[in-house]
C-alpha cells in the first residue's frame, strides 16, 4: 500500500494545526488593546481566553469520540468550515459580546483539527513511520505557539486586532486539498452521550462564572448540573466521561498536577501582555517580541523533552519541570517590576518547564493506564488542560482587579504570588505521587 498520500495529508493537517494554535496566542497579545477598545475589566476580558478553552475542552473530546463512527474527513471539513465562518464574524465584530461569540464559535471548529490530526496519524500511518508523523504535528503546534505572539503583535500594532481573524481564515484553503487527497470512510453505527457532553460543559462554565463573579446562582447551577452529570456517568452505557478513569487514584493525581501546571502557564500568558503594556508602556508588536524567545524555547524543548523522558524517566523530568516553573514564578514575583527583560527571562523558564510537565504527564498516563483506557485517558487529560487554562486566566483576572486600573507593578504581586502557591501545591502533590506511585512506571 502506498503511504505517500497519507503523509501528504499529515503535511496538510500540520499546516492547519499551525494556523489554529497560532490563533490562540495571537489573541493573548491583543488582549490589552481589546480591554481598552471595549472598556472592559481584565476578568471580563479573560473570557476571551477562558471561554475559548472551555469550548475546546468539550469539543476536542467530542470530535475524537465521533471519529469512531464518522469519517475523519467529514468531521475535519465541518470543523474547518465553522472555524472559517466564525473568523469572518470576528473580523466584523464591533462589540465585546460579538467578539466573544466569534471566539467561542472559533473554538467549536478549531477543536476538530489537532485531535483528529493525531487520530488520523494513529489510524493510517504505519507504526514504523507514525512517530515521524506525530512529531510533525506536534512541531507544527509548537511553531504556531511560538509565532503567534510575533504575528499577533505586528498585526495589532500596524492594522487592528480584527485583522487577526483574517490570518486564521486562511485555514479554509486546506478543505479542497483534503477533499482531493484524504481517503473517505464508511459511516459506522455508534452512540454518543450528547446529554453528558452538555452537562459537562454547563457544569464547568457555571463554576468558572461563579469564580469570576461570586454570584450564588452560578454556584447553585454548577452543583445541580454536577450532580446530574454524576448520575448520568453512572447510568449511561457509553458515558461522555468514563467513571473507571476517575476511580483510578493515580490517574486523578496526574490530572490534578496537569491542571495546576496549565492554570499557572495560562495565568502567566494572561498577565504578561497587560503588565508589559501598563507598566512598561510596550505596544503589541514589542510585547510579541518579548514573549517570542520563551515561546520558541517551548518549541525547541518539545524536540528534546521526549529524549530526556526516554533516558531518565517521567519522574525526574517532572521534578525538573516543577523546579523550572517554581523558578519562573519567583522571577515574575520578585524581578519582573525591574524591567521587561526580567519578564523575558522568566517566561523562558516557564516555557521549558511547561513543555516538560505537559509531555511527561501525558507519557505517565500511557504508563499507568491499561491499554484499552489510554485513548480515553489522554482525551480526558486534554480536557483537563483546557479547563486549567480557563481557570488560570479567570483567576489571574480576578486577583489583578483587587487593585484599580491603570495597574502599577505592585498590582501584579498578588496574582504572581498566588502562582507561586499553585506550583508549590503541585510540587507537594508530585512528591506524594512519586513516593506512592505503582511499581514499574518510572521508565529507565
Amino acid at each position: 500500500m502506498n503511504q505517500t498520500p497519507h503523509f501528504k495529508v499529515i503535511l496538510i493537517l500540520s499546516t492547519a494545526v499551525w494556523l489554529v494554535v497560532m490563533n490562540t496566542t495571537m489573541f493573548n497579545i491583543a488582549l490589552p488593546d481589546i480591554l481598552q477598545d471595549f472598556s472592559i475589566t481584565p476578568s471580563q476580558g479573560a473570557w476571551i481566553v477562558s471561554g475559548y478553552s472551555i469550548v475546546l475542552a468539550i469539543f476536542t473530546i467530542t470530535y475524537t469520540r465521533l471519529s469512531d463512527y464518522m469519517p475523519i474527513r467529514t468531521l475535519l471539513i465541518i470543523g474547518i468550515s465553522i472555524f472559517g465562518l466564525s473568523s469572518i464574524l470576528g473580523f466584523f465584530a464591533d462589540s465585546f459580546l460579538t467578539l466573544l461569540f466569534a471566539r467561542l464559535l472559533q473554538a467549536t471548529g478549531s477543536a476538530a483539527i489537532p485531535g483528529l490530526s493525531f487520530v488520523y496519524a494513529g489510524r493510517y500511518i504505519p507504526f514504523e513511520r507514525r512517530g515521524r508523523s506525530m512529531a510533525l504535528i506536534a512541531s507544527a503546534s509548537s511553531l504556531g505557539f511560538g509565532l503567534g505572539p510575533v504575528v499577533g503583535g505586528g498585526i495589532t500594532d500596524y492594522l487592528d486586532w480584527n485583522y487577526l481573524f483574517i490570518v486564521t481564515l486562511m485555514v479554509v484553503l486546506v478543505i479542497p486539498l483534503l477533499l482531493k487527497i484524504m481517503p473517505g470512510e464508511e459511516i459506522r453505527k455508534g452512540r454518543f452521550d450528547v446529554l453528558g457532553a452538555i452537562l459537562t460543559g454547563v457544569t464547568i462554565t457555571s463554576f468558572l462564572l461563579f469564580i469570576s463573579t461570586f454570584t450564588w446562582y452560578y454556584l447553585t447551577a454548577g452543583i445541580l448540573t454536577g450532580f446530574l452529570l454524576w448520575l448520568r456517568l453512572n447510568r449511561s452505557d457509553v458515558p461522555f466521561i468514563q467513571p473507571d478513569l476517575l476511580r483510578n487514584k493515580y490517574f486523578r493525581r496526574v490530572l490534578f498536577i496537569s491542571f495546576l501546571g496549565f492554570a499557572t502557564h495560562f495565568a502567566i500568558l494572561f498577565l504578561m501582555p497587560i503588565m508589559l503594556q501598563q507598566v512598561f508602556d510596550k505596544g503589541a508588536s514589542a510585547i510579541g517580541l518579548i514573549i517570542f524567545p520563551g515561546a520558541m524555547v517551548s518549541a525547541i524543548a518539545a524536540v528534546f523533552v521526549g529524549r530526556l523522558i526516554d533516558r531518565y524517566g517521567n519522574m525526574k523530568v517532572l521534578a525538573m519541570a516543577h523546579g523550572l516553573l517554581i523558578i519562573s514564578t519567583l522571577i515574575f514575583y520578585f524581578l519582573s517590576p525591574i524591567n521587561e527583560y526580567m519578564i523575558m527571562i522568566a517566561y523562558m523558564f516557564t516555557s521549558f518547564g511547561f513543555s516538560s510537565l505537559s509531555t511527561s504527564t501525558t507519557n505517565e498516563v500511557s504508563r499507568i493506564l491499561p491499554e484499552e483506557q489510554i485513548g480515553s485517558g489522554i482525551g480526558m487529560k486534554q480536557q483537563t488542560h483546557f479547563i486549567g487554562s480557563a481557570s488560570g486566566s479567570v483567576l489571574a483576572g480576578i486577583l489583578l482587579e483587587i487593585n484599580e486600573a491603570p495597574y502599577q507593578a505592585g498590582a501584579f504581586a498578588i496574582p504572581f504570588g498566588a502562582l507561586i502557591g499553585l506550583m508549590g501545591l503541585s510540587f507537594l502533590l508530585f512528591l506524594y505521587y512519586w513516593r506512592f506511585a505503582p511499581a514499574g512506571i518510572e521508565g529507565k
